[in-house]
């Protein structure tokens, strides 16, 4: 079985979380979700042929607690958009590195306002300098971003998810 992500969605239509397939089959033949849209293939099996889900939502409401995100180098990437905050340059995810403004040596923490994407020589020159003692300067001023804007970055790179996003 083809193992892409399926996007969940509350009974208010609010997108909760993605999930494989597989598992979106089995709660879909479990009769605790509904199909929304699908996808172009089938998936095959003894006894059913189903399309492939790409959008499911849920049959009962589920209370989704606030939490804030998670700061992680998948997350500050999608919140700097994949752009280097020092030179505007996008090489890549696995060309971009993450710095912190106040150095960790400085005493510096991993936090949403404190790691910014940055290119390696961005990086590279700014080194374990304070910004002004770097001579740089930020594009944007980095934020904790809000649930919302990160399924926002998320779903709109599927263009069928895309108008379930509502920020």
């Amino acid at each position: 079985m083809q193992e892409s992500r399926v996007l969940v969605l509350n009974v208010s239509c609010e997108p909760l979380q993605l999930m494989g397939v597989q598992r979106a089959v089995r709660l879909v033949l479990g009769g605790k979700v509904e199909v929304i849209e699908t996808g172009h293939g089938h998936l095959h099996s003894e006894r059913y042929t189903l399309a492939q889900p790409v959008v499911i939502r849920l049959q009962r409401y589920v209370h989704v607690p606030y939490h804030a995100p998670a700061c992680t180098r998948k997350g500050v990437l999608l919140r700097d958009k994949y752009a280097c905050q020092y030179c505007g340059a996008t090489p890549g995810a696995h060309l971009l590195t993450l710095d912190h403004i106040v150095p960790r040596a400085l005493g510096g923490r991993s936090t949403w306002e404190n790691l910014v994407t940055a290119c390696r020589p961005c990086n590279s020159r700014k080194a374990n300098k304070p910004l002004n003692v770097a001579r740089m300067s930020l594009r944007s001023a980095p934020v904790q971003p809000s649930r919302a804007h990160m399924m926002q970055e998320l779903l709109g790179r599927h263009p069928t998810w895309r108008k379930y996003i509502s920020v």
